[in-house]
């Protein structure tokens, strides 16, 4: 697991590494640089004639800090003084202020300093870019993180010209203009690559800041776990050693070992979602899957996926005595994949809310159940017991009343606020879809691709998280990691077939090959079946 922070939480950590362990800023400070000057020798960077863009906060102090390294290691640098207005000497006494910088702090203690320090040793400061000069790397030390207000006037004129410039972009810390949010301020530095330090970045993940901040590695400089001082970041992203902790099938047991799954799904000319759910479910461990849907899907479910025990009822009458016995045969229902929105759709997510809650039975609401419930967002008001939403950007905006643009733009506050008012756990689906729990804690995704992006993908996510729970996952621990097994499976498939060419059919199989790399793991490594809840472990 990997923990992903914003502005306020890492400040608040290097505080803490400052005050309460006694390191001080201008060391952190120096291990930035450091850091970052190995990092560009790591990486093959050309720095034989560099340009570094220093702002007057303490990224700039990191920039200040980093030029001086290349310096007297032998590069020919060059540091822009950002934010001078046309015409102002860079370090001149009584000198003018920009207008951004009438409204922002004045220069840090620190970068004070450091740009000291590299004019000491002979370090060429300048107010704007001299003309047609080029560069072998461009570095980016105007804003870092904490950025909050648009940035316009002098700071976008010539963050335009840093990205006009030949050679290779990096970043200090975050692409200046990215906000937490990953929402772009204005304008932003375009990194081919960003150098982060002690932990990511939120927005340099959250879309779009991730299309501006190129290839992302993050550097320890002395903020680890310990500076956390009893508050941990509140979002987290899994990571591919977490897969050990997924249920395992062991010796001396049965299909009922790995729970009854029910997947109410389907309608008239509508199998396909059926079926996809089903076949991920078996694909990701479950026991035993049923199916409830029309009568008309019987021939091509059957013939399409024999392991599925089918209960199916008549077109328009679907409370029959089977699907009353089905819903207190599971041990987990999934309700929603291509289920329509008819009355009889309504009638039976109905039932199955009530059962659920009756038999406190784990329950996962996907597609046309949220539709439903979207037409009566009180459903979701009514005592219930575990429930998981996996809800698209469309399918939220229906059930908030909330444009797709403005939950896009707050993503995880938008999943965050959903699950504590309504007490589920809320998956809210996007390019690295968030998982929100009641209690607060959050997940971002990190795998997957766009080829995810193709009809059927939501149904098989369904099936791989309901089996999960099935297999006696906690639903809180269910929904990340049935979002990130499904992305890592989406990433496997397209091995074969391609990103363009992933269709959700291809996906059930990459879900066993990812598994099947897990339990190669577990038997090399002699680990036993772990069954601790995997969020109480790591939150």
């Amino acid at each position: 697991m990997r923990y992903l922070v914003n502005s306020r939480e890492i400040k608040q950590y290097d505080n803490v590494t400052t005050e309460r362990f006694g390191m001080p800023s201008v060391v952190l400070m120096e291990r930035a640089a450091a850091a970052f000057a190995e990092e560009l020798r790591r990486q093959g960077v050309d720095c034989s004639r560099v340009l570094v863009a220093c702002g007057s906060g303490n990224n700039g102090g990191d920039g200040y800090a980093i030029a001086r390294l290349l310096l007297l290691e032998g590069c020919d640098v060059c540091v822009l003084a950002a934010g001078h207005t046309e015409g102002t000497s860079a370090g001149a006494t009584g000198e003018e202020e920009s207008p951004y910088e009438k409204v922002t702090a004045r220069a840090t203690d620190a970068n004070r300093l450091q740009r000291r320090i590299f004019e000491a040793y002979g370090g060429r400061v300048v107010c704007r870019l001299p003309e047609q000069a080029v560069y072998t790397a461009v570095i980016d030390a105007v804003f870092g993180v904490g950025l909050s207000r648009k940035i316009e006037g002098i700071y976008a004129e010539q963050i335009g010209q840093l990205n006009g410039l030949s050679g290779t972009k990096i970043a200090v810390d975050i692409a200046s203009g990215i906000a937490d949010s990953g929402a772009i301020l204005g304008t932003a530095f375009r990194a081919d690559l960003t150098v982060t330090f002690a932990f990511e970045k939120l927005g340099a993940v959250l879309w779009p800041g991730n299309t501006y901040s190129g290839r992302v590695i993050v550097r320890d400089i002395g903020i680890t776990e310990h500076s956390f001082g009893g508050e941990r970041p509140q979002v987290a992203a899994l990571e591919n050693k977490d897969l050990i902790r997924l249920p395992e099938h062991v010796s001396h047991s049965n299909k009922g070992s790995y729970g009854k799954l029910l997947l109410v799904a389907g309608s008239a000319g509508m199998a396909g979602a059926a079926f996809l759910g089903a076949k991920a479910a078996y694909c990701t461990g479950c026991g035993l899957v049923r199916i409830v849907t029309p009568e008309e899907n019987r021939v091509i479910l059957q013939t399409g996926l024999p392991e599925a025990v089918l209960t199916t009822y008549p077109a328009n009458h679907p409370m029959t005595e089977d699907v009353t016995a089905a819903m207190k045969w599971a041990d987990v229902i999934v309700c929603g994949p291509g289920l329509g929105t008819s009355p009889a759709a309504s009638q039976l997510l109905g039932a199955v809310l009530e059962s659920a809650c009756a038999r406190d039975v784990p329950l996962l609401l996907d597609a046309d159940a949220l539709n439903l419930i979207a037409k009566d967002i009180s459903l979701l008001r009514a005592p219930h017991g575990p429930v998981i939403v996996t809800p698209h950007l469309g399918e939220m905006s229906r059930l908030t009343g909330q444009s797709v643009a403005l939950i896009q733009s707050r993503l995880i506050a938008a999943a965050a606020d959903f699950a504590r008012e309504y007490g589920v756990v809320c998956v809210l689906k996007d390019e690295h879809t968030v998982t929100a729990v009641p209690d607060g804690r959050i997940w971002l995704n990190c795998s997957g691709n766009a080829g995810l992006a193709t009809a059927g993908s939501g149904d098989v996510l369904s099936g791989v998280t309901g089996a999960l729970m099935a297999q006696g996952m906690p639903a809180e621990d269910a929904a990340p990691f049935g979002v990130y097994l499904h992305g890592l499976a989406g990433e496997a498939a397209a091995k074969e077939t391609g990103i363009n060419g992933l269709m959700a059919g291809d996906l059930p199989e990459g879900v066993r090959r990812v598994l099947a790399g897990v339990q190669q793991h577990h038997r090399g490594s002699g680990k036993d079946r772990f069954c601790q809840s995997p969020a109480a472990q790591t939150h």
